[in-house]
């Protein structure tokens, strides 16, 4: 079991502050949008931080091969959306709402192409365990990358697409991170006075592992 760094938690405390949402690159202020919650959920363990994420199967009618935060739609009878994003975690990738203290939220932000407005819930992992998709009908994997090789400047490159439309991107061995979840890691790290220079000049496009006309 390990304990919160202080200096995280004092970091994540601020982060509904009015101005976070504003200093995000590329995440919108919501816009009347469905209420959803993903998880980022940090742990630590012999080399270092780590933050889970899942893999959509490639099947799916939205986001299909995606990887993302553990998360998705509020329920009407969810409180909050730390209660949506527990759920989400513990349906997609078996983890326990027990076993996770919430350190804060970023604002809502509109995620244009599906309609949602999203906060995205930051928590501490006390008790972190392999994991294995909870759902595989929607689940394809679950991974745990650590937060040291997601800062390393070899590993972030922008994402293009056809249409001229670019981001931030982290490729991690054979896994490609784009989209609205490389826009809020991006974010976290700025934030948490992580981000290391990196050459946005580098380009790449999504491989199709990872990209579906479906999103």
């Amino acid at each position: 079991m390990t304990g919160v760094p202080l200096e995280m938690r004092e970091k994540v405390a601020q982060f509904e502050a009015a101005d976070a949402i504003a200093r995000l690159r590329g995440v919108r202020p919501p816009g009347g949008g469905r209420p959803a919650a993903v998880l980022i959920l940090l742990s630590q363990r012999d080399d270092g931080y780590q933050i889970v994420f899942v893999e959509k199967n490639a099947d799916l009618r939205s986001h299909a091969g995606q990887i993302a935060f553990p998360g998705g739609t509020m329920e009407p009878e969810e409180r909050d959306p730390v209660a949506a994003a527990l759920r989400e975690a513990e349906e997609e990738a078996g983890i326990d709402p027990a076993t996770v203290e919430v350190l804060g939220a970023l604002p809502p932000a509109h995620v244009n192409r599906s309609g949602f407005d999203v906060t995205a819930v930051v928590g501490w992992w006390r008790e972190p365990r392999p994991l294995a998709p909870a759902d595989p009908f929607e689940i394809q994997a679950v991974h745990t990358l650590t937060v040291a090789s997601l800062l390393d400047p070899v590993n972030r490159l922008t994402w293009v697409l056809p249409n001229g439309y670019s981001g931030p991107a982290f490729v991690i061995g054979d896994l490609f991170i784009w989209g609205f979840t490389a826009y809020l890691l991006d974010g976290l790290f700025d934030l948490l006075g992580w981000t290391l220079p990196w050459d946005e000049t580098v380009t790449a496009p999504i491989p199709p592992r990872f990209f579906s006309e479906r999103l």
